[in-house]
C-alpha cells in the first residue's frame, strides 16, 4: 500500500472518530438544553448565538488563504516562502482579532445602552456576558486553521484530527456539566472559552513543533504574501458568510415569522437531519491534504484520481444514508426529544434529501479549496442562500414550517447544479 492509500486511510479513521464526537456535540446536549433550560428559553439561546457566529467570519477569510497558501508552497519545495506565508499569516491574524474584539466590545455596549435585548427571555446582562464569552472564544479560533496547516503540510493530518477530536470531547464535557451544574448561559459560555484557550495552547503548541520549519527557516513579515493572502482571503471570507447567511439568517427568518419554538424545532431536526452528512464529509477531510499536497507537487493526474474516487463513494452514501434516515430518523427525533417538539414528515423528508445532496457538491468543492481557488465556490454560495432565505420566508408565511424545509433544499440543489462540473473542469475530469 503506497503512501497517499495510508495516509487516506488514517484521515478517514482519524475523522471518523473525529466526526462521532462532533454528531454528539450537536446532538447529545439538545436533550439537556430542552431539560433544563425550557424549550423556548433554548430558542432564544440559538437566536442569541447568532451574533458570535456572524462575527466568527470577520477573519476575513485570512486563516483558510494563509493556510492554503503555506501548504501549497510547503510541497513545492518553497520552505522559505511557507515560512514567510506563515509569519505573514499569524501577523495578520493577530491583529484582525483585536480589531474584532473592540467592535465586539462596542456592539455589546450599545446593546445595553439602547436596551436591545429586553425582550428577549434571557436577562440582558446575562445575555451580554455570554455574548463576550463566546465571541472571544470564536476569535481564537482565528488561529486554528495556520495550525491545522502544519499538520497537513507534514503529511500527518490525522494527528491534526486527533487533538481537535479530543477537544470536542472536552466540549460536551464541560457543557454537559455546566448544565448538570444548573448553570446558564453565562456558565455555558465560560466552558466554551476556556476550551478555545485551551486549544491554543496544547493544539498551537503541538503543531508548530511538527515541521520544526522555523528552525532552518525564520519566517517574516511579507508585504506581498499579506496582499496575496489578503486577496485570497475575501473568496475564503465568502464561505463563512454564506453558511451563515443559510443557517443562521433562516434560524432569524424562522424566528420572526413563526416564533422561538419554531426555531427549536427547525434547529432539531435539521441538526439530526445533517448527522448523516457527517458520515459524508469523512470523505472529504481524508482526501483533502493528500489532494492539496498532490497539486502543490504537480501530481495533477493523481489528484484527478483521488477526487473521482471521493465522489462515487460520496454518491453512494448518500443515497443510502437517504434511505435510512427517511425511514428510521423521525421515530429517533421524537425519543431524542422526548416528544416535545412534533415536526410534519414533510419537513423531515425534504432536510433529509437537502443532506444527499448536500453530500454530492460538497466533496467536488474540496479542489477549490485544495488549489487555493475560492471564489466559485464562495460566491455561489453567498448567490443561492440569500435566495434560500427569500425561499424559506415565503415558505414560512404560506406553508408554515415546511416552507424552511423547501428553501433548505432548493439551496442544495442550486450549489450542486452549479459547483459540480466547475469542479470536474478545473482538474480536467470529463463527465460520463
Amino acid at each position: 500500500m503506497n503512501t497517499t492509500k495510508k495516509n487516506i486511510i488514517k484521515n478517514g479513521l482519524s475523522s471518523f472518530g473525529q466526526k462521532g464526537v462532533r454528531v454528539l456535540e450537536q446532538l447529545f446536549l439538545i436533550p439537556f438544553f430542552i431539560t433544563h433550560w425550557g424549550t423556548a428559553y433554548y430558542g432564544e439561546w440559538l437566536t442569541l448565538t447568532i451574533i458570535p457566529s456572524v462575527l466568527a467570519f470577520s477573519d476575513l477569510g485570512l486563516g483558510s488563504a494563509a493556510s492554503n497558501s503555506f501548504v501549497l508552497k510547503y510541497a513545492s519545495g518553497k520552505y522559505q516562502e511557507a515560512a514567510d506565508v506563515l509569519k505573514t499569516g499569524f501577523v495578520i491574524i493577530t491583529k484582525v482579532i483585536l480589531i474584532a474584539m473592540l467592535i465586539g466590545a462596542v456592539g455589546v455596549g450599545l446593546a445595553l445602552h439602547f436596551n436591545w435585548l429586553a425582550h428577549s427571555l434571557i436577562p440582558t446582562d446575562e445575555a451580554c456576558y455570554a455574548l463576550l464569552m463566546m465571541m472571544m472564544a470564536k476569535l481564537l479560533g482565528f488561529y486554528m486553521q495556520l495550525y491545522e496547516a502544519n499538520f497537513r503540510a507534514a503529511r500527518k493530518a490525522h494527528l491534526g484530527i486527533n487533538l481537535q477530536t479530543l477537544s470536542g470531547c472536552l466540549n460536551i464535557g464541560i457543557g454537559l456539566l455546566m448544565l448538570m451544574l444548573g448553570y446558564g448561559v453565562v456558565g455555558f459560555a465560560l466552558g466554551q472559552l476556556l476550551i478555545a484557550i485551551f486549544d491554543n495552547l496544547v493544539y498551537g503548541r503541538i503543531a508548530l513543533r511538527i515541521l520544526n520549519l522555523g528552525k532552518q527557516f525564520k519566517g517574516v513579515y511579507n508585504k506581498t504574501f499579506s496582499k496575496e493572502v489578503f486577496g485570497l482571503g475575501l473568496g475564503y471570507l465568502m464561505s463563512p458568510l454564506w453558511q451563515s447567511i443559510l443557517f443562521q439568517g433562516t434560524t432569524f427568518v424562522v424566528r420572526v415569522t413563526l416564533g422561538p419554538t419554531a426555531v427549536a424545532m427547525f434547529n432539531t431536526v435539521r441538526t439530526l437531519s445533517r448527522s448523516v452528512n457527517q458520515l459524508y464529509s469523512i470523505i472529504n477531510t481524508s482526501v483533502f491534504p493528500e489532494i492539496q499536497m498532490e497539486i502543490g507537487a504537480g501530481n495533477v493526474a493523481k489528484a484527478k484520481n483521488i477526487l473521482t474516487k471521493a465522489t462515487k463513494i460520496s454518491g453512494i452514501l448518500a443515497l443510502v444514508g437517504c434511505i435510512g434516515m427517511a425511514t428510521i430518523g423521525l421515530p429517533i427525533y421524537n425519543i431524542w426529544t422526548k416528544h416535545e417538539l412534533n415536526p410534519p414528515y414533510i419537513l423531515w423528508f425534504l432536510l433529509v434529501l437537502a443532506t444527499a445532496v448536500n453530500a454530492v457538491w460538497w466533496t467536488v468543492g474540496v479542489v477549490f479549496r485544495a488549489m487555493n481557488k475560492p471564489y466559485q465556490l464562495s460566491i455561489s454560495g453567498v448567490v443561492f442562500s440569500l435566495l434560500a432565505i427569500l425561499i424559506t420566508y415565503v415558505g414560512c408565511k404560506n406553508l408554515g414550517i415546511i416552507g424552511a424545509g423547501i428553501g433548505a433544499l432548493a439551496f442544495e440543489i442550486g450549489m450542486a447544479l452549479f459547483l459540480f462540473p466547475r469542479a470536474f473542469k478545473l482538474l480536467n475530469i470529463k463527465l460520463q
